[in-house]
Order: C-alpha cells, then sequence, then structure tokens
C-alpha cells in the first residue's frame, strides 16, 4: 500500500466512524425509549415520507466536533437534507428527540438556517418535523454566532415557497415558533404545542399545568386555531402532507425558472375533461339543498358531489365551523374552496371563520390557485357575545383578503347573502369575479327581511313585500351582478368550464 493510500485509509476511516456515529443519533437505549412512546426516530420518519432512497443528507457532522472538547451530539439533535416526495423536489429539516430532547444547540440552529435558505435558493417546498424542546440549556453560556436565524428567514420565504409543519411529539419555545411560519400545520393526536413548557410556566407564574393543557393538537385544532389538522397516526400526518403538497404545487417545479415556479399549479391534473364531465346533471343536488333559506343542510355533501372522488383536503375542520375551508380538485383542476356551512349557526361569519378564512384565501392568492366561493350565509354574526369576541375586525380582515386576491375567483351564490356576509365571501359585483353564478331562489339584501321590518317597525304587509323583493336572482340577474344563473344539477360542469377558462 502507498503512503497515500494509507494517509486516505486512517482520514477514510475517521469519517465512516463519525458518520456512523452520527448515524446512530441517540443510540439504542433512546431509540427503544422512542418507540416505546409510540414514535418513529426521525430517520424512520424520513423514509416513511419520502420516495425510496431519494434522502441526501445535509449537516450529519455538525454537533460532532466541539471547540471546547464537549462530547460529540450526533447530528446535533437534527436530521435534514432533500429528498423526493412523489418526484416533488422538498427539503426536510427534522427533529430528533433521542439527541438530547431534540434541544437546539448551536450547530442544529447553524443547519436550520442553512436548510431554509437551501429551500428558498432550489424552490422546493420545506418540512419541518417537529418533535423537540426548543433552544438548548447550554446556549446561554455563549454568544449566539449565527444570523440570520432560522425564523428570520422563515419570515422572508412567506409566499415565495410552500412551508408544512409536522408536529410529532411535543414542541416547545423555538421549534413551536418555527411552526408558526408554516402555511400548514398538522399535529398527531398525541403531540402538544407551545411556547413554553410546564417547568417554565411553573417557574414563571407558579401555574402547575400540563403540556396537553398548554397546547394539545385537539385544543389547537378546535380552540386556538393555531393548527389546520388532527391525524391519529404519524402515517396518516405524512399523508396528509403529501396530499396538500399534490393540491398546490407541482412535481418537478423547482427545475422551473423563476422565484415562484414553486408555486405555479399545473394547469390540469389529467386530461381535459370529456364533454359529459362538463354538461352531465346531477340531480343529488336538488335532495341535498332545500329551496327554503331558513332550512339547514350540510355543505360537506355539495362538496362531495362536485369535487373530483377522493381529492377533497379540508382544513382546520373543527375551528371556525359555520365555514368550510378545504383543497381540492374539480374536472382535474386544483382549486382551493371557501364554503358557508348553513349546518352550523346557519353558515354566519364568526370570529373564528373569518380568521380561518383569512389565512385559506392568503394561501390560495401566494399559491396562484383559482379561488372558489361557495355563498349561503345570513351575514355576520350578531350578538353581545360575537361581538365581544372580535367579529367586525375579523370579517373586516376577511374582506381585506379578499380583495388582494388576484387569482382566479369563482362565486356561487347558493340560497342567501345578507349584508357584509356577502362581501366577505366576494359576492361584491364586479370584484373581480372570474364568474359570479346564482341559483334561482337566492335571497339577497342588506338584512334578512324579517330582521329588517323588525328594526324598522315595518307591518306585516311591508314585511311581506320585503321578502318578496328579496327573493330570487332575477334582480341581480338584471343588473349582472350574477353572471349567469343556472340549475344547481349543472354546478360542477359550470365550476369545470370556469376553471378552464
Amino acid at each position: 500500500m502507498s503512503n497515500n493510500r494509507k494517509g486516505w485509509a486512517a482520514l477514510l476511516a475517521e469519517l465512516g466512524a463519525r458518520s456512523d456515529a452520527a448515524e446512530a443519533m441517540g443510540g439504542d437505549a433512546r431509540i427503544a425509549r422512542q418507540h416505546a412512546r409510540g414514535r418513529l426516530t426521525a430517520r424512520e420518519r424520513i423514509t416513511a415520507l419520502t420516495d425510496t432512497d431519494s434522502f441526501r443528507e445535509y449537516g450529519l457532522l455538525a454537533g460532532g466536533h466541539s471547540p471546547h472538547g464537549a462530547p460529540p451530539v450526533p447530528a446535533d439533535g437534527l436530521v435534514g437534507g432533500v429528498a423526493r416526495i412523489d418526484g416533488r423536489n422538498v427539503v426536510l429539516l427534522v427533529e430528533d428527540f433521542t439527541v438530547q430532547g431534540g434541544s437546539i444547540g448551536h450547530p442544529n440552529a447553524a443547519k436550520r438556517a442553512r436548510l431554509v435558505r437551501l429551500a428558498l435558493e432550489i424552490h422546493s417546498p420545506l418540512l419541518i418535523l417537529l418533535d423537540g424542546a426548543g433552544e438548548r440549556a447550554s446556549n446561554q453560556a455563549e454568544r449566539y454566532p449565527h444570523a440570520p436565524g432560522d425564523l428570520q428567514l422563515l419570515a422572508d420565504i412567506q409566499g415565495a415557497i410552500p412551508v408544512v409543519a409536522l408536529v410529532l411529539g411535543t414542541s416547545a419555545g423555538h421549534g413551536a415558533l418555527a411552526a408558526m411560519f408554516a402555511d400548514l400545520v398538522i399535529m398527531h393526536r398525541d403531540s402538544a404545542l407551545f411556547s413554553a413548557g410546564p417547568p417554565l410556566v411553573k417557574a414563571a407564574m407558579g401555574i402547575d399545568t400540563t403540556a396537553e393543557e398548554l397546547g394539545s393538537a385537539q385544543m389547537h385544532t378546535r380552540e386556538s386555531g393555531v393548527a389546520h389538522l388532527c391525524c391519529d397516526t404519524e402515517q396518516a400526518c405524512f399523508d396528509s402532507a403529501r396530499r396538500f403538497l399534490m393540491l398546490t404545487c407541482e412535481p418537478g417545479a423547482e427545475e422551473q425558472s423563476g422565484a415562484k415556479s414553486a408555486l405555479t399549479p399545473r394547469p390540469s391534473l389529467g386530461d381535459e375533461p370529456p364533454a359529459h364531465a362538463v354538461t352531465s346533471h346531477n340531480d343529488a343536488l336538488l335532495d341535498i339543498i332545500p329551496p327554503e333559506v331558513s332550512q339547514p343542510y350540510d355543505m360537506r355533501k355539495v362538496l362531495a358531489e362536485i369535487t373530483d372522488p377522493d381529492s377533497l383536503l379540508e382544513l382546520q375542520p373543527d375551528f371556525g365551523r359555520t365555514l368550510i375551508t378545504a383543497l381540492a380538485t374539480i374536472g382535474g383542476q386544483r382549486c382551493m374552496i371557501v364554503a358557508n356551512q348553513p349546518a352550523v349557526q346557519a353558515g354566519a361569519i364568526t370570529r373564528q371563520a373569518a380568521e380561518k378564512a383569512c389565512h385559506f384565501i392568503d394561501l390560495a392568492h401566494r399559491f396562484a390557485l383559482p379561488l372558489v366561493a361557495l355563498v349561503d350565509n345570513p351575514g355576520v354574526m350578531p350578538g353581545p357575545a360575537a361581538e365581544r369576541s372580535g367579529v367586525l375586525r375579523a370579517a373586516g380582515k376577511m374582506f381585506l383578503a379578499q380583495r388582494h386576491f388576484r387569482g382566479r375567483k369563482i362565486i356561487v351564490t347558493l340560497r342567501k347573502a345578507f349584508g357584509f356576509g356577502s362581501s366577505v365571501m366576494g359576492m361584491n359585483p364586479w370584484d373581480r369575479q372570474t364568474i359570479s353564478l346564482a341559483f334561482p331562489g337566492v335571497s339577497l339584501g342588506g338584512v334578512p327581511a324579517l330582521g329588517a321590518a323588525a328594526a324598522t317597525g315595518a307591518d306585516a304587509a311591508e314585511a311581506s313585500a320585503l321578502q318578496a323583493r328579496q327573493s330570487g336572482a332575477w334582480a341581480g340577474a338584471d343588473s349582472m351582478a350574477f353572471d349567469r344563473v343556472i340549475d344547481p344539477r349543472n354546478l360542477r360542469g359550470e365550476l369545470i368550464q370556469a376553471l378552464l377558462s
């Protein structure tokens, strides 16, 4: 063996040993404890989420060579790199709970910043898998050496690339804050997300609490609105992330030119729909939707009839329940749907519903996806509790989101639209709609006829006359507030034609 080969043999042996130590994560005992909690390890999560053999790791040796002589920390508690999901390039940032509880040391922080910057540079979606304790306590002894940090960079990339956060364990502090910059937050049912954990809350406020009380998946998807989906298994979390990417950006988009290429939707997921798919009637909608505007019905049944099979992905189903927000395909065309839910409080616009809609409409704008609005609501929620909740401010922000949206906007008024509730749903005449559709029996006005009569002291005859004037799409069609008045049975076909235009 030559001297050169001997020198290389020693270096390569050291590289192999350091790499093996980093890939071993926290060791067999900590891996076993992770499995005992019912959780996968960071590297098992990457395998389950990504295309086979597509992961290429960045920063494997970070944390392995302390300038102060401290023991090596495998990959410094963070596994990251590039991979493919359904043929789509992505960047992964995965906390490793088996290594010092997934806490963030300085090499870990440098790796985070590098990976966020990389996602922007190659125009690929960023997926952040959270299962960690936040900043490492030992960081307090040193000056922070890396700037800008990943939170600054995450703020900078808003609207440039899709960001998905999956909370798979307990995520506290810095990791939890990173999730707040994500377009989609998915939580495992047994996970928790909070800015400060029980020990810090006890020390700062003297309050005894638990991780579940501070930030369970159930609380964040039903009450706070911080998370968008709650899944029963890790695999279900991964499947939801895949579906979100499929519905918002195209495989291979990172290879196109332009900073926003990853957000540019494909015109169609398949061949142009056959003529019968556009023109055929769907009698089921006549059974689902009562013509009487005061009768409730489940809008989810309407969505099931008009969207392609198995394409619907509803976000935040348990938050702001008077409104439904979902991604789907209709006739192979990607779109985002905002729909009032008459089965819950008549579909009125509540603070929570308006907040949900603001985020969702903003996503449609940034992803350059068509927005389909199905309108059937009695207006902004009235009453003392609603006013105290700040519903007016939230509805105002929803109106701004509608006005700022610059994609294709398709508005369908199914039955009723009163007052500001019609405006926030984008029903204002000539409000940049690609098309404005209406069913024949819609009821419109500043306020419902009965409420207006009560407010003005009108008698029964006057109330009846007002109600008659509000009934039917004829006045709206006469003034071109509606482009087309349609048979409900043709709704899917009309939407396909609008999405293809």
